[in-house]
């Protein structure tokens, strides 16, 4: 600092109000002192300044599964937000959802520097560790049954299962299949529940509960068996990727789509639209998600928040050619038939 300022023909004090973007500096001395840090290669110290500031400008990230497109891109908009806002991001990813492997994760953030939190994982793996940060350390988490633990952004799961549900008995079909995700997900039980309860309020029974594991291959062996169904003329998949698989398995077995059987996902995953019939899904803004919990996150920085509050990000159905009306009964077509 003291060459740039003998560069620079200013005070060390100078440098260091320019580094920093402090005001009161004018142009002309402005543009000196970056033009002498030029040419000695000069950089601010951020491990200094952060000890000087008491804070470190990162954020840190704990997330379950890379492999999952939610996530991945919830986690590109945590990262774009953040350096929007002079941020950056260190992500600590769990390989195996475990109490040690979360654990690790926390214990390894402890020794980093970072101001805040992002907790990209179902709340019940949080709740089963002793989780330990340092003080002031700001946690929000993208999950909406943290309840009133923590603040919470996400997805409202259960409005857009309703909205699966609700957009096939508006078709006219008689009741509406599952094809739910894995036990252990709090997402899935969410998205089952709504489509059970739905269907409860509209006076239809809820058939048997079909579960997959948000692969298409568990997708495909359910449809294999939803296929011998010959009343199932609907079915609500709580994922995209269950739902291709159940497309190819109706169709191996001769079940047309939309004719035979209406199919709805859930995520819009991009290539929903080059489904074979485009699929429609419930849309999750996946983007808004990360840049709300990084708004979420800063805000309580700022304003040394301890009350928890909770945001829920809207989905939208996009309809497009996988959901039709039911085809005719059977009784119907033979009423026809013999009629007059």
């Amino acid at each position: 600092m003291a060459d740039v300022a003998r560069v620079a023909g200013v005070s060390s004090q100078t440098v260091s109000r320019v580094s920093n973007g402090f005001p009161g500096v004018t142009e002309e001395t402005r543009r000196q002192v970056l033009a002498a840090m030029r040419e000695l290669g000069y950089r601010p110290n951020s491990a200094a300044r952060a000890l000087k500031r008491g804070e470190f400008r990162t954020l840190g990230v704990i997330t379950f599964s890379l492999s999952s497109m939610g996530n991945i891109r919830t986690l590109e908009a945590i990262a774009t937000s953040a350096a929007r806002e002079g941020y950056a991001v260190t992500l600590l990813p769990v390989a195996v959802p475990t109490q040690d492997e979360v654990h690790g994760a926390f214990s390894r953030l402890g020794e980093l520097a970072v101001d805040a939190v992002i907790v990209i994982m179902e709340i019940h793996l949080l709740d089963a560790v002793t989780v330990s940060l340092p003080p002031g350390v700001q946690v929000v988490v993208a999950d909406s049954d943290a309840g009133d633990r923590y603040t919470v952004v996400d997805t409202d799961q259960v409005g857009g299962a309703r909205d699966a549900v609700r957009h096939l008995l508006d078709l006219g079909h008689d009741t509406v299949w599952h094809l739910a995700g894995p036990e252990g997900s709090f997402a899935a039980q969410r998205r089952a529940n709504a489509w059970r309860d739905t269907l409860t309020e509209a006076g239809r029974v809820p058939p048997p509960l079909v579960r997959g594991d948000w692969s298409a291959e568990s997708g495909y062996r359910a449809g294999l068996r939803l296929a011998g169904e010959q009343h199932c003329t609907a079915v609500f998949a709580a994922n995209d990727q269950m739902a291709l698989g159940l497309l190819r398995a109706l169709h191996e077995r001769g079940r047309r789509i939309p004719d035979d059987v209406s199919v709805v996902g859930f995520d819009d995953i991009p290539e929903a639209a080059s489904f074979l019939p485009p699929l429609t899904t419930v849309h999750q803004d996946f983007a808004e998600v990360g840049r709300l919990c990084v708004a979420g996150v800063l805000s309580k920085m700022r304003n040394a928040g301890t009350e928890h509050g909770t945001t829920l990000v809207p989905p939208r159905l996009v309809v497009r050619h996988s959901t039709a009306p039911p085809p005719p009964r059977e009784d119907a077509r033979a009423g026809q038939v013999q009629g007059p």
